[in-house]
């Protein structure tokens, strides 16, 4: 089944939104927002078009940024 490169991203983007909401991880909406759409984005410009995979891949990414924010105001 051929998807279109909107539904590529969209899809990854809500299983990645919805995941950190459940479990108390996605702070503010609008910044979680921007920056899970871009990490998505920037792996399908980059050929990757697996949607659990680009999911996967941005909440780590998240949950990254987010620890390296939370340590750098910790230091």
């Amino acid at each position: 089944q051929r998807h279109t490169p909107h539904q590529i991203l969209e899809d990854p983007y809500w299983i990645a939104f919805d995941n950190l909401k459940a479990t108390g991880e996605l702070g503010e909406p609008g910044p979680a927002t921007r920056f899970l759409l871009d990490h998505i984005e920037g792996a399908m410009m980059r050929g990757e078009h697996r949607r659990l995979l680009l999911s996967n891949r941005a909440i780590v990414a998240y949950k990254r940024r987010k620890a390296t924010r939370a340590l750098a105001l910790v230091s």
